[in-house]
């Protein structure tokens, strides 16, 4: 797991990647756009390894595609969310009619490089929108660390050109880059709105709709990547494997990998001091100690451990769920 992060291959200059045209139609589904030839542009190599055995946090565009405005939503395509397979929408962009109403979607590798291949190379799709708003964000709160950066421009044509299409790729993995090398920058509140946002929200909303099975592959996806980010035992980290481990024991059945989760869970609690993050153990304890019951696994270490609370003055039965915990100290769309 990670616990730093390393040598990043990124300067300021890098960053200054801008485009020509100073439009203001850009991501405008209604515009009137130059249309582009091929529904997916690929990156012509991948990024280069890094040197000397380091492991380095890297972001890569490997490819973009350009989709309709108003995609119909397959059967389970919704379940998705903004992290969809590309497969889903090729399909997509195949089906749908000429109208001239279109966007590019950036679909954003993130892995750790190093001496062996990351286990976990995980990916989000984001838009131009979505990188605008992490540099508008970025730039109100931090103008100073932002003054070198040069974000692409909106453009009034040729938004969907192959070229284009690959200046804004380097720019975006260079913006992304920078921003992990500035600890202002990467514990900003922008910043992992960027990385969770979208999923967490789809995610929230397949909980309330007790669609457990959509929403739990959707906050492994998103843990794995804030857990190559920030350090292991991260507010947000630990929040996010606290909502993974509350999907997948909400149901009557639990999720298949819930015993791997909560045992992640409860490894990365010992030793947490942040105080706010200390409501959630007990909780935690409890659902544990629930699916320990339920798969018939020996339960006297938790029950050990929340003996020990009690003795201590610690209230340790007849509190709030995990997921009322949770939603006490973050609250998001879910019912709890």
């Amino acid at each position: 797991m990670r616990s730093a992060i390393v040598g990043h291959r990124v300067s300021v200059e890098t960053l200054n990647v801008a485009t020509s045209g100073g439009g203001s139609v850009e991501d405008d589904p209604d515009s009137t756009v130059e249309a582009f030839e091929q529904s997916i542009w690929q990156r012509p190599s991948r990024r280069p390894l890094p040197t000397g055995g380091n492991v380095e946090l890297c972001f890569e565009i490997p490819f973009a595609r350009v989709l309709p405005s108003d995609p119909a939503p397959s059967s389970d395509g919704d379940a998705a969310g903004s992290s969809g397979t590309a497969a889903t929408a090729v399909a997509v962009t195949t089906s749908s009619t000429a109208s001239g109403k279109k966007y590019v979607i950036y679909d954003v590798n993130v892995r750790l490089d190093g001496p062996e291949p990351d286990p976990h190379p995980t990916s989000i799709e984001r838009r131009y929108t979505h990188f605008l708003r992490l540099y508008d964000g970025l730039r109100k709160q931090c103008p100073q660390l932002l003054q070198g950066v040069a974000f692409p421009k909106k453009v009034l044509m040729g938004n969907f050109s192959a070229e284009l299409i690959g200046e804004r790729s380097a720019a975006f993995e260079s913006f992304l880059d920078y921003i992990v090398t500035v600890p202002s920058l990467r514990e900003s509140e922008h910043f992992l709105e960027f990385l969770q946002g979208d999923e967490l929200r789809r995610a929230c909303q397949l909980l309330d709709e007790r669609r457990n099975e959509f929403a739990v592959p959707l906050l492994e996806s998103t843990f794995r990547i804030l857990n190559k980010i920030f350090l292991d035992k991260s507010k947000c980290v630990l929040l996010l494997l606290c909502r993974l481990v509350a999907a997948c024991t909400t149901s009557p059945i639990p999720h298949p990998e819930s015993e791997k989760w909560a045992e992640l869970a409860l490894r990365r609690y010992e030793h947490v001091c942040d105080t706010d993050l200390l409501v959630l153990y007990i909780p935690l304890l409890q659902t544990c100690l629930h699916l320990w019951w339920q798969r018939g696994r020996d339960r006297s270490l938790l029950e050990e451990r929340l003996d020990e609370m009690g003795k201590k003055g610690i209230k340790v039965k007849g509190g709030p769920t995990l997921a009322q915990a949770i939603h006490a100290l973050e609250p998001r769309a879910e019912t709890t």
